[in-house]
């Protein structure tokens, strides 16, 4: 009989003997098998669970290793190395090594049962974990004074980040990006004295909006399609009727006609640093999301800008997210955020949500920058052929 030969009747023993719970006999029959057939990596695992079940150890572990030699990105001996580790004591590299398995397993749907069941055991194992080591770290921060509550709300964020709680949401203008701004995804409005005075003007806002809505043709859908630009197969947001707008501004000018409608909300605007891009920005718009609506996860155009939202019409089962921050609006409660990072919106009421939406400078800019932005987003957005193939494509 070849090696080989044997080899394959030693291991179907083990594999008996495993069963039936007789592990050094399942040790013995594995390490013979391994020995006549070094390549067999079933050999080696079955050894490594034996070994494992009668709490050897370093045997468990060099049997593991010879796997792992020949199949680095195996789940299943990185779990089998990950128990290991969890047996003996060593959270840290049984952590990493579950975290491997999870990363190198195919999809679900191409693993047997057996396997699909291991990993969700690695998954549970992680988070484990993971709570695990977050209740170690709020327990040596507590001791140096640190209260979530009170304490730096930054660090408190950093703190969520690190732990898993909360994942990194980072700018991503689509069109320009202005360096070294903070990436902050709701702004503090003690940044905006000026917000106040819109805030105080919000009942007089609604009633000229109230007069708006009396004419349903008055609001158009509030990003609309142009003929001479491509529309990607994965846009919902393009002429779709449930997001819709009433401009009081628009492309950087002043509807004449809706303004004269609104005059008090043009005068609560008055003090704001709106963002003004010839052809470009502001806009200032009543923005109304349909009962059942969403708006899909997207960024913004340039991050030298801030968008701001005074609410209007707000019912209940209404949310806004930006980054990891989830909100609720609140009637006359405004708020400044970030729109290049990831954000989205959902109405799951059955009555119409409506804002007052506008663009403003963001405040950490100077005057030349925002001279030198504004004369740039302009050029972006201008009629003419642009040479560079990565600028093609940009409004």
């Amino acid at each position: 009989m070849s090696n080989s030969g044997e080899g394959y009747v030693l291991a179907r023993g083990g594999d008996e003997a495993l069963r039936r719970g007789e592990f050094s006999t399942a040790c013995d029959q594995f390490r013979r098998a391994a020995t006549a057939n070094p390549s067999d990596i079933n050999a080696w695992l079955g050894l490594a669970t034996a070994a494992q079940a009668i709490k050897n150890f370093p045997d468990a572990f060099a049997a593991i290793d010879r796997v792992l030699a020949l199949a680095p990105r195996s789940s299943r001996a990185l779990i089998v190395k990950a128990d290991l580790y969890a047996a003996t004591g060593d959270a840290r590299a049984a952590s990493t090594h579950y975290t491997a398995a999870i990363k190198n397993a195919p999809a679900p749907e191409r693993l047997p049962p057996d396997q699909q069941k291991e990993i969700h055991r690695a998954q549970q194992m992680c988070a484990h974990y993971a709570r695990e080591y977050e209740i170690f770290l709020r327990e040596k921060l507590s001791a140096v004074g640190f209260d979530p509550l009170h304490s730096s709300a930054r660090f408190a964020q950093s703190l969520d980040l690190m732990t898993g709680r909360k994942q990194i949401y980072l700018q991503q203008p689509t069109q320009y990006y202005f360096p070294e701004l903070p990436q902050i995804q709701f702004y503090d409005c003690a940044h905006f004295p000026w917000l106040s005075v819109v805030e105080n003007a919000t009942d007089d806002i609604a009633m000229e909006l109230q007069n708006v809505l009396k004419n349903a043709d008055a609001f158009r859908p509030y990003v609309e399609g142009e003929s001479d630009r491509p529309r990607r197969s994965d846009d919902r947001m393009t002429d779709n009727p449930d997001w819709t707008a009433f401009y009081l501004w628009r492309d950087g000018k002043i509807v004449e006609e809706h303004a004269a409608r609104c005059p008090k909300t043009m005068r609560a605007l008055e003090q704001v640093p709106l963002c003004m891009v010839p052809g470009r920005a502001p806009s200032v718009l009543f923005s109304q999301l349909r009962a059942g609506a969403r708006i899909p996860p997207h960024t913004g155009n340039f991050n030298a800008r801030l968008i701001c939202h005074l609410p209007l019409i707000v019912p209940d089962h209404c949310g806004f997210r930006v980054g990891n921050d989830v909100r609720a609006w609140k009637k006359g409660k405004a708020w400044a955020f970030d729109d290049t990072i990831e954000h989205e919106a959902w109405n799951d009421s059955r009555e119409t949500r409506v804002i007052l939406l506008f663009e403003i400078w963001r405040p950490e800019l100077n005057e030349e920058e925002r001279r030198l932005v504004s004369a740039l987003v302009q050029a972006l957005g201008a009629d003419k052929i642009v040479a560079s193939s990565s600028l093609a494509t940009i409004r």
